[in-house]
């Protein structure tokens, strides 16, 4: 809500050396969330005046319409002699009174006025638009054309209210009242102790049988209805320069004059009001739920189908207006035009202020996607007591602004209802803030808020119809605290109980990310909402597990409506976006949940807010919840090594990725089995499969490789892009969660390296395993350190692996003999599985 300090002084009498930034201290005191303080032409500079143009001369020639004026700005200039000035503007003619600025003056953002030649002309300074004086949006994208009886020469610095301040203020979804001048104007009195001149106290006639016909045949979605009339308005009337500037100040633009009073009337009062032409309404206005399918098309020109919990305002056609919400283009107030036959428009209105269920409006305007000021308020809490005065004030504004009549009908539909009374224990405050306020300063407070407060140790607290927010005494003991000052609450720090650390996934998730972070790799958390299309774009097989996903009722984006089943749709996301930004050697890592729909599916209950949910419902709503394992991956492309003196570098490729997984397992305390695999997204060729045993069962639990190029096309990703993605929790399973310091041998160890010849086919994770089974005991580890083919020296088809074996025993030095024995054996096995002889 933005709130002008010109305006918030009409009915505050604030001191005058009051600037917005004291007042914005006073109201974050109070409880107000006032996010900055606007300096309105702050950095503007005059002279700055009226002018009255006496001749356009159209300038030839150029690729633009360019215009040479001269314009009567009185003495102004302190010759008084006619300035000429070169406009580019069409939206002005001889005789239209303009806003000039001249020779010595600054504009807004420090652009400084000078005379200057230009299009073969000199111009002495400028005829302004409202974009270029910092005033907003006026509607017309042009020249600023002022009402005809403007003095010529005036200050227009004054006449358009350039220089003020404005309180940005973020409303909080309970104070509704606080969404107008009248409800910050009540806050601002209260923090400075001063009285409020509220707007809302005017005289209001009471209702009779004469007003305009109105039936309301859903007293739940509105329980109060005023109409009001007022015809023979001029059609030509234009809203006053000063209503204009303050729907500017406040961030409305101004539209037209019947319009631009109800925008003003609610900006003022909080009070959402609309207004129909008459003579568009046929019969009497009614309320009502709508009819499922029914059609109506809003003042934004969108026809809209209608839901049967839709509340709309109708006419014997049908919908007229989406209560609360948005009018409809049928009975829209027509902006004046001359024609021959005079200026037509419209002449007469009918005033709607009514009161709607904020719950009803707020899911209308959801459902609708159709947001606007009016559901804004209604849906916040709007004072229904407010409804009367603030079709007073509008029609009072009409008559005066627009030369009408006011009839003396006033239709009047009000829903009995009591007062909303709560009964307060006075020490109440007290024991929830630990501050001794006493029974004077709570009563004295709550009365300042607007409550009627009756009693002595029981005070019976009778709520303002402008606080629909308050409904208990822990409400009212809050008014009570923020009004004493949340800064002069004691400050006492819990006493935390002694605890037992982060629990072991926990542990295991920070060091998995050190573990990565210390590789190189960069996390980037990111949504855990997909598309639908994603699934296509991975390559997915059409029985794949991954395609069954648990889509959102209501979510961020209509684009991304399923929760993730992978990790990688975000990660590669964050790739291809970094890539495109000019970073092209990328290592980044997430660890998150996946969601896995369970296999018989459970509607989730809603749980009661009355009372503690039970164990039994508690657990029927987790039973509905997806299966939610913790996954970790990565994803690489560019360069994994940058080249320099040191080297040439080399890329990132299948291998990194992993090696990524291994660095992982061993965070885990898994040992994990690789080898070729292929799925999904990733390359046939370059694809490893990454499993772990439990219970001597084997388990896939990952993959890791390059991508397959079709992948990478589909996404926009780079070439040779790689991936990895394991199921954290898996490996937590088979894990040794508790860490393993390394043996150090006092015995030294005996190295021997074996190169086997074998088929290309055969995978050397095969080769490794057989190596490792048949040394025994005595190998402490296993390297591959070469692959070497060459078709002359092995032969076609074959190719070379390079180990080095090291052998150490625990309780004595090794012989050359117990060394070359366990190798032996290690390469008999190896043959004996894979086919592979020793080079040589």
């Amino acid at each position: 809500m933005r709130v002008p300090l010109s305006w918030l002084r009409e009915y505050v009498d604030l001191p005058a050396t009051e600037t917005g930034r004291d007042v914005q201290a006073k109201l974050i005191s109070a409880g107000l969330e006032v996010e900055t303080v606007e300096q309105l032409g702050a950095d503007l500079k005059g002279p700055l005046v009226v002018g009255q143009v006496l001749t356009i001369e159209e300038l030839e020639g150029f690729k633009k319409p360019i215009r040479f004026c001269t314009v009567d700005v009185g003495q102004a200039n302190g010759t008084g002699e006619p300035q000429e000035i070169v406009c580019g503007a069409r939206n002005f003619q001889v005789g239209d009174k303009v806003v000039v600025v001249l020779p010595g003056a600054t504009l807004p953002g420090g652009f400084s006025i000078a005379a200057r030649k230009t299009y073969g002309k000199t111009s002495h300074g400028m005829i302004c638009s409202s974009d270029e004086l910092g005033m907003g949006d006026d509607g017309t994208h042009g020249i600023i054309v002022l009402p005809p009886e403007t003095e010529v020469g005036k200050d227009a610095i004054e006449l358009l209210e350039l220089v003020d301040e404005v309180l940005d203020i973020a409303v909080t979804a309970n104070r509704g009242d606080c969404l107008s001048i009248r409800g910050v104007a009540r806050e601002t009195a209260i923090a400075y102790g001063l009285p409020l001149r509220d707007p809302a106290l005017i005289d209001v006639p009471a209702p009779n049988a004469y007003g305009y016909p109105v039936q309301v045949t859903d007293p739940f979605g509105c329980d109060r209805f005023t109409a009001r009339t007022v015809t023979g308005l001029r059609p030509e009337a234009r809203s006053p320069i000063w209503l204009q500037r303050r729907l500017q100040k406040v961030g409305m633009r101004p539209i037209s004059l019947a319009v631009d009073v109800t925008n003003y009337v609610m900006m003022e009062l909080g009070q959402p009001l609309h207004a129909y032409d008459r003579s568009l309404v046929q019969g009497t206005i009614g309320v009502r739920r709508a009819q499922e399918g029914e059609k109506l098309v809003t003042l934004d020109g969108v026809e809209r189908t209608l839901h049967a919990e839709d509340l709309v305002i109708t006419d014997e056609r049908g919908p007229i207006g989406l209560a609360g919400v948005m009018g409809g283009a049928n009975t829209e107030i027509a902006d004046h035009e001359v024609t021959e036959d005079g200026v037509n428009g419209t002449s007469d209105v009918v005033i709607e202020a009514a009161h709607f269920d904020a719950v009803s409006i707020a899911r209308t305007a959801r459902r609708h996607k159709l947001l606007s000021e009016a559901s804004r308020r209604f849906e916040r809490g709007v004072d229904p007591q407010a409804a009367a005065a603030a079709a007073q004030r509008t029609v009072d504004l009409l008559v005066l602004l627009a030369g009408g009549t006011a009839e003396a009908g006033v239709t009047e539909i009000i829903a009995p209802s009591a007062p909303h009374t709560i009964t307060l224990p006075a020490g109440h405050p007290d024991k929830v803030a630990g501050v001794d306020y006493g029974r004077e300063t709570v009563v004295r407070r709550l009365q300042q808020v607007g409550c009627d407060v009756y009693g002595q140790d029981e005070l019976l607290v009778t709520v303002p119809s402008w606080r629909p927010d308050l409904v208990d005494p822990n409400d009212l003991a809050e008014e009570v605290i923020r009004l004493e000052g949340y800064e002069n609450l004691p400050s006492t720090l819990p006493k935390l109980p002694s605890g037992r650390g982060l629990t072991h996934r926990q542990r295991l998730h920070r060091r998995v990310g050190r573990a990565l972070a210390g590789a190189g790799y960069v996390e980037a958390p990111n949504y855990p909402f997909v598309s639908e299309q994603v699934f296509d774009q991975l390559g997915l097989e059409a029985d794949d597990p991954a395609r069954r996903f648990v889509k959102l009722v209501n979510p961020l984006s209509d684009e991304e409506p399923a929760l993730r089943t992978t990790l990688l749709p975000g990660l590669l996301g964050a790739l291809r976006r970094n890539d495109g930004r000019g970073s092209h050697d990328l290592a980044l890592f997430e660890t998150g949940l996946v969601f896995l729909p369970r296999e018989e599916s459970h509607g989730a209950t809603h749980l009661p807010v009355d009372r503690r949910p039970t164990d039994e419902e508690i657990a029927a709503l987790n039973a509905a919840l997806p299966e939610q394992p913790r996954h970790v991956a990565v994803v690489l492309a560019g360069a994994r090594e940058q080249a320099g003196w040191w080297g040439k570098g080399r890329p990132a490729d299948w291998a990194d990725a992993v090696e990524a997984a291994r660095a992982v397992a061993r965070e885990a305390g898994a040992e994990l089995i690789v080898r070729k695999g292929q799925y999904g997204p990733w390359h046939p060729g370059r694809c490893a499969e990454l499993v772990v045993a439990a219970d001597g069962a084997e388990r896939v639990v990952g993959h890791a490789g390059e991508l397959h190029p079709r992948v990478l096309k589909a996404l926009g990703l780079p070439e040779r892009t790689c991936a990895m993605e394991l199921d954290l929790d898996a490996l937590e399973a088979v894990g040794d969660g508790v860490p393993q310091a390394p043996g150090i041998s006092t015995f030294p160890v005996a190295t021997q390296d074996v190169a086997l010849v074998v088929d290309k086919p055969v995978p050397a994770v095969e080769v490794e395993a057989a190596l490792r089974e048949g040394a025994g005991e005595l190998l402490e580890s296993i390297r591959l350190f070469d692959v070497y083919e060459n078709a002359e020296q092995l032969g076609e088809g074959r190719k070379s692996l390079a180990y080095a074996l090291r052998f150490r025993a625990a309780d004595r030095t090794l012989t050359v003999d117990e060394a070359s024995a366990a190798r032996d054996a290690a390469v008999a096995l190896a043959g004996e599985r894979t086919g592979a002889v020793l080079r040589g």
